[in-house]
């Protein structure tokens, strides 16, 4: 499926994608619902089905990650809510072998993310990822989300790379056009973001399931033998 001589840069999504979205979609669905009308009050299916409204419409903006302003929008501390089910926070099975398998290969392995920064903080200190990264850029830094293609433009701007020799990996689909929009010739998505949900089919871009099935990697030592 990956050819990894032609790879030279990995760019790496983090919630779908390295970690569980299951924390992600557990929050968003059901503990910030909970916790909203405990705090505001209100009928719990009604807090549930207003705050969806809410938060789909703002899909695929900046907004949509930016804890800064869900905090200031609906009057509660999110950062201080997803830390009280912060031990959701869990790395997809196989993604230990696959970081450390590209630790130890010829590419260079940035973690790009839409998260906020406090989201990945949070997510730092509940996993191990920062040891594997080169770089660490979220999509806040460069006032675009990854669905928009100028993203990709001022990541290349501020940070080079090849995108005819860069491998990204990302679960959504949106993220994955306008990647490809931009140039980034090797894309692989995810087929199971969330483990509590069912195995995505018929997908756009190609997809595993589990980060083994790329693997092995040749070890730096052993490229171009």
């Amino acid at each position: 499926m990956i050819n990894w001589q032609e790879i030279d840069t990995v760019l790496l999504d983090m919630d779908g994608t390295l970690l569980d979205l299951h924390y992600d979609n557990f929050f968003w669905s059901q503990h910030l619902p909970k916790r909203y009308a405990e705090i505001h009050g209100g009928e719990p299916e009604r807090v549930t089905s207003d705050l969806f409204d809410l938060i789909m419409a703002e899909r695929g903006s900046l907004n949509w990650y930016c804890l800064d302003y869900w905090s200031k929008r609906l009057n509660v501390d999110i950062p201080a809510l997803k830390r009280e089910v912060a031990h959701l926070i869990a790395p997809h099975p196989s993604t230990a072998d696959f970081l450390t398998a590209l630790g130890d290969s010829h590419c260079e392995t940035w973690l790009v993310t839409n998260a906020h920064r406090d989201s990945l903080n949070l997510k730092l200190e509940h996993t191990d990822l920062a040891r594997w990264m080169q770089k660490m850029i979220t999509s806040h830094e460069l006032a675009k989300p990854k669905e928009d293609p100028e993203f990709w433009l001022r990541l290349q701007q501020h940070w080079h790379f090849d995108p005819a020799r860069t491998l990204l990996v990302d679960d959504t689909c949106s993220v994955l056009d306008a990647a490809a929009a931009f140039g980034i010739r090797h894309l692989l998505t995810l087929r199971q973001p969330d483990s509590k949900q069912a195995i995505r089919e018929q997908l756009t871009y190609p997809a595993v399931q589990h980060f083994n099935e790329i693997l092995p990697i040749p070890r730096r030592e052993n490229v171009g033998d």
